[in-house]
């Protein structure tokens, strides 16, 4: 039982950190521009789509192919910004619900279109292939997933703090009126942040597709997930997504062995509904925000 319960702590831990990337970029838009994007799953099966592409069409590892897709998503991101959300100046938190949600939607029928409802997969060699620790084995796609997360939230919090670009953005952040008070470009700092949010979506979904057979549905799950992670952190805080992503799969994948897999969800909720009775704003969210 010890045994199982290390294993499944390990595992909890690895791919809490893919999801502390996915997650990463949708409380990041949030912290800058105060819009809950519902469609950050449709995004992240996005970029596990043009990894499959890049995969299947000229045989780019996944990994090697972010050097395409993450570009690739920033752009995308940059426009879709432009286009959908700068355009909304009034009840900008409701509103910005529905016009994500349309394209997630979007997002879905044209995937849908493309590749048909089947479900997709990655298969790689090190899908399967898998490293001694600790007495059992780990898949070393789990292993170099944590490692990109732990290159990319490191490269994303040396911007955030050592550069200044970064204080443009933790400004914006604190108090986006302020923020244009002082002279930041706060219009250009949420379409950077929209497009880094969109980059770490296609990071997300690379290795996503590796470890999970996906479809143009898969997004609805996934962002269910998402959303309590950035929930349970606080929303805004990139510190409290990455400790909420690796509570909820830790939790998860214990509850999983100690009671029974289908109690695993459950028992992260509960100890979700726990944290929020006492602290509302969540690990690291802050009580009040600004309201624009």
């Amino acid at each position: 039982m010890a045994s199982q319960l290390l294993q499944a702590a390990v595992l909890g831990v690895l791919t809490g950190g893919v999801y502390a990337l996915m997650a990463s970029g949708l409380t990041l838009i949030f912290g800058v521009m105060r819009i809950i994007n519902v469609g950050q799953g449709a995004l992240v099966i996005l970029g596990a789509y043009l990894s499959f592409v890049l995969f299947n069409t000229w045989h780019i590892d996944p990994f090697l192919g972010l050097l395409v897709t993450m570009p690739a998503m920033f752009l995308i991101g940059v426009v879709l910004e432009l286009v959908f959300i700068r355009p909304l100046k009034t009840d900008r938190e409701s509103l910005s619900v529905l016009v994500t949600y349309a394209l997630a939607l979007g997002i879905e029928g044209v995937l849908g279109f493309v590749f048909t409802a089947n479900y997709r997969e990655l298969s790689v060699w090190y899908d399967t292939a898998s490293v001694p620790l600790f007495g059992f084995r780990i898949t070393l796609v789990y292993v170099f997933g944590f490692a990109l997360c732990l290159a990319i939230l490191g490269a994303l919090f040396l911007v955030l703090y050592r550069t200044t670009f970064g204080a443009a953005i933790r400004a914006t952040m604190l108090n986006r009126t302020a923020a244009q008070l002082i002279g930041i470009d706060v219009e250009g700092v949420s379409a950077v942040a929209f497009g880094i949010g969109m980059a770490t979506a296609a990071a997300g979904g690379a290795v996503f597709g590796i470890t999970t057979a996906f479809n143009p549905n898969s997004h609805y799950d996934l962002i269910s997930r998402l959303l309590t992670v950035i929930v349970l952190g606080g929303l805004g805080s990139l510190r409290g997504a990455v400790v909420a992503a690796l509570i909820m799969l830790v939790t998860q994948d214990v509850a999983s062995v100690i009671i029974a897999p289908e109690w695993s969800a459950f028992v992260f909720f509960v100890i979700l509904v726990a944290v929020l009775l006492v602290r509302p704003q969540g690990l690291y969210g802050v009580r009040v925000r600004e309201r624009i």
